[in-house]
């Protein structure tokens, strides 16, 4: 399975909504606070493009997006296979 990195904020219900969309995908993921951690609010906008919004998932390195695409993924029965490949 791929390592999934999350970065997530306080009081956010799309990270909530991510968490468990991944856990009923049996799915771990690493989670990176952005307001706990010094520095990450800039790596996440670094890696994701500029975008600034949480959540913000990663696969591996590779960028997916934040609740709406992993859920998209789910609606379309990829996330499953994207998760596994």
């Amino acid at each position: 399975m791929k390592k999934i990195t999350m970065y997530t904020g306080p009081f956010c219900n799309y990270c909530e909504a991510a968490k468990r969309l991944l856990a009923r995908n049996n799915a771990s993921y690493n989670e990176i606070d952005i307001s706990k951690v010094a520095g990450a609010a800039d790596e996440m906008i670094k890696k994701a493009n500029g975008k600034r919004t949480i959540p913000q998932i990663f696969f591996d390195d590779q960028h997916i997006g934040g609740y709406d695409e992993v859920r998209a993924l789910e609606k379309e029965n990829k996330l499953q296979d994207l998760l596994k490949n």
